[in-house]
């Protein structure tokens, strides 16, 4: 691998754990926004997918939608084949305009967070 192409994909990598990060504070802060977090847990999965299809030579879609990715990211490690985003495709966009905006509850936050999890440790598993 280039030192180009893997200096991108770590700052894919960087980007997705820092929303995670982010997820990580807010959720342990006093006053919880938790349509905040839902968008950050969909953003940090959507960028720790596309860092690996990156790393895999495929240029990732232009799109928010996790089930797609993963369905992109499993044609190469089976594994992501296994991972349930349940809905949090829908915190990527929806969740960011009045009107349509998503309030998860905590438990499902908790979920979410748990997928992130589960997807950042298949792909650092996979990325060498």
């Amino acid at each position: 691998m280039t030192g180009d192409k893997n200096q991108y994909i770590h700052q894919w990598l960087s980007k997705a754990n820092e929303d995670l990060l982010v997820v990580h504070q807010l959720i342990n802060a006093d006053s919880i926004a938790l349509g905040v977090i839902g968008f950050h847990c969909q953003q940090a999965a959507e960028k720790f997918l596309k860092a690996f299809l990156i790393y895999h030579d495929i240029e990732p879609p232009r799109t928010h939608n996790l089930e797609f990715l993963l369905e992109l990211c499993a044609e190469i490690e089976k594994k992501f084949s296994e991972v349930d985003s349940l809905n949090l495709t829908d915190y990527g966009v929806q969740a960011r305009y009045p009107g349509d905006y998503l309030v998860p509850c905590r438990n499902e936050l908790n979920e979410f967070i748990r997928i992130v999890e589960h997807i950042r440790e298949l792909v650092n598993q996979k990325i060498d």
